[in-house]
């Protein structure tokens, strides 16, 4: 297959260079397998960052073309009580020189970063297309409130060829805030779950074993303020107040909020309810999710959210806060429930839907397999190929 080129010179797929420029992925380990699938369509691909996440393997399909630029830190300058921390990144500057040397055709950036500004700078030297992809929106990663920093996004939104948004509020906020053209915007979820991960250690995980009434409630992740679980413990706790014993809660992961939330557990009598298993190796986290009945996401502030996407992929119902991009993936009253992250009430409603209608765990999980079907990494390669393509033929292709 071959694209014509802005120059009006036709070039091969196979051909094409891409650069994939995003300063940390401390937590993004599900780049690997998009990566995987990219390298099959784009064999010249480079992924830089200046950050790897957590037990990288350099031997692992697709982990070949990531290459670390120097070292990324991020200098928080203002703490928010149950939300993001606002600071700066500071990545290296040696970006630039790996882009020219690479000489690639198109350059995907990660949202506002420093090494957006450097990709646009050197834009007219390197020859390539800029197209920014967009995790998700949230209130402290906006930054509406920002004169400058909105300010500086319209003026970088001038130079970016195309725009790639990861969920549909992404999309709002670059349209309708800081003034993108709408046909450059493509949604396409590119944060995806990798199923063959999640699944790979399932024999050796035996959550069963823990003896846990049902329905058992799940959550995965930090265990800081800004993902809820404070709350999560006080819908328990109206539950109990309300007569509703017959249930489990199993919290993975750890964090500096721990020690006083298992303070607030053992006042509140939720001991026999409330099970923590500390952190767990990527590859356990199947079993935990094939076993469990439900999954809760209580988190206040989240982009996205690949933990609500891995519970679909084991078929588990969602109870979701409003507060994470990934309620997107929620459809109410049919895969789960939605409800407002600092409201107890709201999550208890949604767990005694459960706890008095065990039925509904099974078809609303089927529900969430089957939605889940289409978001692959074959899928989001696939997506990012195609927009390079479309920026390199100057394709005015309204944005699905």
């Amino acid at each position: 297959m071959k694209i014509r080129n802005s120059d009006d010179t036709e070039l091969k797929v196979d051909d094409l260079r891409i650069a994939i420029a995003i300063p940390s992925v401390e937590f993004g380990s599900y780049w690997r397998p998009v990566l995987y699938e990219l390298t099959k369509i784009c064999k010249n691909t480079i992924f830089y960052t200046g950050c790897l996440w957590p037990k990288f393997d350099a031997d692992a399909p697709g982990a070949s073309a990531v290459k670390l630029v120097g070292k990324f830190k991020f200098v928080e300058a203002t703490q928010v009580s149950g939300g993001y921390g606002r600071g700066f990144m500071v990545a290296s500057p040696k970006i630039v020189n790996e882009l020219l040397e690479f000489k690639p055709h198109v350059v995907f950036v990660s949202a506002f970063s420093i090494w957006t500004v450097l990709a646009l700078l050197f834009k007219p030297l390197g020859g390539w297309k800029v197209v920014i992809i967009y995790d998700g929106s949230s209130p402290n990663t906006n930054f509406e409130d920002s004169k400058l920093r909105t300010f500086s996004r319209r003026l970088m939104v001038k130079f970016t060829d195309a725009f790639i948004a990861n969920s549909n509020d992404g999309k709002k906020y670059l349209y309708k805030v800081i003034g993108a053209e709408e046909r450059r915007i493509f949604t396409k979820t590119y944060l995806v779950p990798e199923p063959q991960a999640l699944r790979e250690r399932l024999e050796a995980a035996k959550p069963s074993e823990l003896k846990l009434k049902r329905p058992v409630f799940l959550f995965v992740g930090q265990v800081i303020s800004r993902k809820g679980i404070k709350s999560l413990l006080e819908a328990c706790s109206l539950l109990t107040s309300q007569g509703y014993s017959d249930y489990s809660l199993v919290i993975i992961g750890d964090g500096v909020q721990r020690e006083e939330l298992e303070f607030f557990v053992k006042n509140n009598n939720l001991t026999e309810r409330v099970t923590w298993t500390g952190w767990l190796d990527y590859g356990q986290l199947g079993a935990y999710f094939q076993d469990a009945d439900v999954f809760v996401f209580p988190t206040f502030e989240d982009v996205w959210g690949m933990v609500v996407l891995e519970a679909m992929v084991f078929g588990k119902p969602i109870l979701c806060s409003k507060g994470a991009g990934a309620y997107e993936m929620v459809i109410e009253g049919e895969n789960g429930y939605l409800f407002e992250s600092q409201n107890p009430e709201e999550i208890a409603e949604g767990m005694r839907r459960f706890i008095d209608n065990p039925e509904l765990a099974a078809s609303m999980g089927e529900k969430s397999k089957q939605l889940i079907g289409q978001y692959t990494p074959e899928a989001a390669a696939k997506s990012m190929a195609e927009v390079a393509m479309n920026v390199l033929q100057k394709i005015q292709i309204n944005a699905e």
